[in-house]
């Protein structure tokens, strides 16, 4: 039997064990799937954990995600287009989730689909290996609880573990005088902790924006974020402001390219994530920045090196959980034969119209414009449930222009599901007043 290998149990790997349960539960014979997870539970990031650094074995902690942590973007354009999230809740539900509620309903999909017995948890991947001759992987694998490793071998390898994991840490002049608090984004937990205090942020997108959000809200004396390109620009509330870049420290006075400086205690680097591939040797690790069009892609998941390696979900990202559902369909589509790969020199020219795409692109819209094209495409290859690409383009865009009105309160909106049609009523508390980010907060009020 055709052996395949999910390596991840977030998001990703479990639209993979999705795509091959529906092709199974449609009558298909489907492969030998085995999904190897390093975490004790599944969801990837929406998985939390207050761990930080190293976990109970010793592994670097893959989850950065925080407590109080919100959707920043409508659940409406992440819906899973075969589960949504009235059939999960038996309700309509608001618009901006917290995380409990998001890995709530991840989970409810992949246990409805009964695919938990093809995950093999606490197992982290040593080393894949390819033989040239025979066509097969062979995946090196470490059961922590039992502290054993072991190979098998697989005919198909799927990389779904993620690139937001492994931090990008800059340098800065001065950083080892400073006797404030110093972590990258990935080991932030709470915003409590910086409750009464003078907090400086280095980055420009999303996760500075929303830790920034995030301590503001619970209390911090005043936020400061430093950009290397352009502000972020919007209407931030008094005590948040934006400068240029961070340039050096001395003790706890942070200098900026302007000239300016300011006393902080603590220094947070939104600074990014590196695609992280410790598992994979040279000739079958993705080498890619975080951008739309990932390099060595065909597709945005065949890697153009090794045909029967895939990657999910490895593009800088504005659709979420459906994208990686419709490239865990592709994807399963060509390991089951029903789509057959072209030649190089035609899977080359795709790649190349697409990136001279990308080049172009100026601006949140056209890049969400870009990305759902992208899905469009894939999504006509496959029998993935259709949903309207352009609807969810446009309700992206309203979420643009709610954040460009009011940065602390778009998630007071509310948005029309676009796989029910059924309008999401708005939340019971404002977003600034719900301090209590538990499910049962949120649902029941």
């Amino acid at each position: 039997m055709t052996r395949v290998a999910v390596i991840g149990a977030g998001p990703s790997g479990l639209a993979q064990l999705r795509a091959f349960q529906s092709a199974a539960q449609k009558g298909a014979e489907i492969p030998e799937v085995v999904c190897f997870e390093k975490q004790a539970d599944w969801g990837g990031l929406w998985n939390y954990t207050w761990r930080t650094g190293l976990d109970e074995y010793g592994e670097p902690v893959h989850g950065s995600m925080y407590r109080y942590l919100w959707s920043n973007g409508p659940k409406e354009c992440l819906e899973f287009a075969d589960y949504s999230f009235e059939e999960h809740f038996g309700k309509p539900i608001a618009s901006y989730p917290p995380r409990a509620v998001l890995w709530d309903y991840i989970k409810g999909r992949v246990e409805k689909a009964d695919v938990r017995k093809w995950v093999r948890f606490s197992t982290p991947v040593r080393m894949v290996k390819f033989d040239a001759e025979t066509k097969k992987f062979t995946v090196t694998a470490h059961n922590r609880i039992e502290d054993r490793m072991y190979d098998e071998a697989f005919d198909y390898v799927v990389v779904a573990s993620g690139h937001f994991s492994t931090p990008n840490v800059p340098y800065f002049e001065g950083v080892k005088t400073f006797n404030g608090r110093v972590l990258h984004a990935h080991d932030f937990r709470d915003a409590v902790e910086f409750k009464g205090k003078d907090i400086l942020i280095v980055g420009r997108s999303y996760s500075a924006e929303d830790i920034g959000s995030q301590c503001w809200k619970y209390g911090a004396k005043s936020v400061t974020t430093s950009y290397r390109s352009k502000p972020m620009g919007f209407k931030w509330p008094k005590n948040f402001e934006e400068r240029p870049l961070l340039t050096r420290l001395e003790n706890r006075t942070a200098h900026f390219l302007d000239g300016s400086s300011k006393d902080v205690d603590a220094l947070i680097l939104c600074t990014g994530y590196q695609h992280h591939f410790p598992f994979l040797p040279d000739d079958l690790r993705l080498k890619t920045a975080n951008r739309l069009w990932s390099d060595s892609l065909y597709k945005g998941v065949v890697y153009d090196r090794n045909p029967q390696l895939f990657y999910i979900g490895m593009q800088d990202q504005f659709y979420t959980f459906n994208m990686f559902d419709v490239q865990a369909w592709w994807a399963r589509d060509v390991m089951m034969g029903r789509i057959e790969l072209p030649p190089e020199a035609e899977q080359t020219a795709h790649f190349a119209k697409w990136r001279a795409r990308e080049e172009t692109l100026d601006g949140a819209e056209q890049m969400i414009w870009f990305q759902g094209d992208y899905v469009k495409e894939l999504l006509a290859e496959t029998d993935y449930p259709p949903f309207d690409i352009e609807a969810t383009n446009q309700t992206f865009m309203e979420w643009e222009h709610h954040k460009a009105e009011d940065i602390m309160g778009f998630r007071n909106h509310a948005y029309r599901s676009l796989m029910t049609g059924t309008m999401s009523p708005k939340h019971h508390t404002p977003w600034l007043e719900a301090l209590d980010d538990s499910m049962e907060a949120y649902l029941g009020g």
